[in-house]
């Protein structure tokens, strides 16, 4: 049986479907707070639901009782921030540990992590959590695979950040020139899927990208081509980021310009080592396009 953790986020609700379909057995963590929406929706699908939450570390051994593999995609960012109770702190740091630590307990062989990039390697909490689990999975017991995705295309070429395709207006950190590998979210499901399946992949560091680097200007001029308007463009220097990192008072804002000073200074992966393991169909920044200007339902934050 397969744990995932997140389950009902935009990635982790993915997963959970996508091994449901393949005929896998899956569990998902959900806590008391978790949108009953999308409890039912994970119901609806076949997956078994338990009560568990990564700030209550009693409540992961049951969680983890009889699960071979666990895929984890939980993290405090964006929404679900609370100071002091779901922050990168008590979520992405010490919960993932003691999840790592429940897994041991309870005999689990695999462990499949979601970070993110090495290229966004500004120092805040979140970079300092993902790191900081990476090492520990490395230098532990459990088999794991740990995938490193570039940045969202649900998130960064979205409102939640600027970037209104609908409205034709964008927000650019720094001077918009450096490429980026920009990630479609169901594309780094199916990564996780396979990662969680794969009886060969062991032990691996997966840089993950989308099948093109291309600079955020690029990614406007394409939107203005398949929406058929220009874009109004504002840019934010990189200075400006850096001195909003220094001057942040709480973990949500210090990490929220660190990602977008990693933004501004570019993201490019090449693709060829992971689509060698994990053979999968990469979604491009027109298909994105496509899919949201003709209203076709693509997976939300």
């Amino acid at each position: 049986m397969i744990l995932v953790v997140g389950s009902t986020g935009m990635v982790g609700s993915e997963v959970c479907r996508r091994l449901v379909s393949d005929g896998q057995r899956v569990r998902a963590l959900v806590r008391t707070t978790s949108d009953p929406a999308r409890v039912e929706a994970l119901l609806a699908a076949g997956v078994e639901v338990v009560l568990g939450d990564l700030r209550e570390p009693d409540s992961l051994d049951a969680a983890c009782h009889g699960i071979e593999t666990i895929v984890c995609t939980v993290s405090a960012m964006p929404h679900a921030y609370v100071p002091g109770s779901n922050d990168m702190r008590t979520t992405d740091l010490l919960g993932v540990l003691d999840l790592i630590s429940a897994a041991g307990r309870a005999g689990v062989h695999r462990f499949v992590y979601t970070s993110f990039s090495a290229n966004l390697d500004t120092p805040c909490p979140l970079e300092n959590a993902k790191r900081t689990i990476e090492a520990r999975l490395r230098g532990g017991l459990l088999e794991y695979t740990i995938l490193r995705p570039s940045c969202f295309m649900e998130v960064w070429l979205s409102p939640a950040v600027g970037f209104d395709a609908m409205a034709a207006t964008a927000t650019i950190y720094g001077d918009g020139t450096r490429p980026i590998s920009w990630i479609a979210a169901g594309d780094v499901a199916e990564f996780l899927v396979r990662a969680a399946v794969s009886p060969t992949v062991r032990n691996a560091v997966v840089e993950l990208g989308g099948p093109e680097a291309i600079s955020p200007l690029q990614a406007v001029e394409i939107f203005s081509r398949v929406g058929g308007r220009p874009f109004t463009v504002q840019h934010v220097p990189l200075e400006a980021l850096e001195a909003q990192r220094r001057v942040a008072t709480d973990q949500m804002q210090e990490t929220f310009a660190a990602l977008m000073c990693s933004y501004a200074r570019g993201d490019a992966i090449p693709m060829e080592a992971a689509l060698a393991m994990f053979p999968v169909r990469l979604t491009t920044v027109e298909q994105y396009a496509a899919r949201l200007y003709a209203k076709v339902p693509v997976l939300t934050v």
